[in-house]
């Protein structure tokens, strides 16, 4: 007698109806920006340059090639937080390697 109320008042029952709204993180297609060549430091030396001028304009150039190539490693997806934050990074390397000593 018992099971058959326990029926009767789910049959009585109304469903409520609602919308819910999830919010889950998605990746997306990382969109940046076309990485520049940089005008390298070593470009412009000429034969008759010192050794000391010469080995600077090198080094200057490797921190330039490292902080390119750091530029041009960049993730295909990314959540869409992360683009801007990319391009900040991006932006402060590319600022650090060509502003002068």
């Amino acid at each position: 007698m018992g099971a058959m109320l326990v029926l009767a008042e789910c049959a009585t029952w109304e469903s409520e109806v609602r919308a819910v709204r999830v919010e889950v993180p998605v990746l997306v297609l990382c969109k940046t920006q076309e990485v520049a060549v940089p005008p390298w430091a070593a470009a412009g030396l000429k034969m008759s340059d010192s050794l000391e001028v010469k080995v600077r304009a090198l080094l200057a150039e490797r921190r330039q090639r490292i902080g390119y190539e750091r530029q041009l490693v960049a993730p295909q997806w990314c959540l869409p937080t992360c683009s801007s934050a990319l391009m900040k990074e991006r932006e402060r390397w590319r600022l650090r390697m060509t502003e002068p000593e």
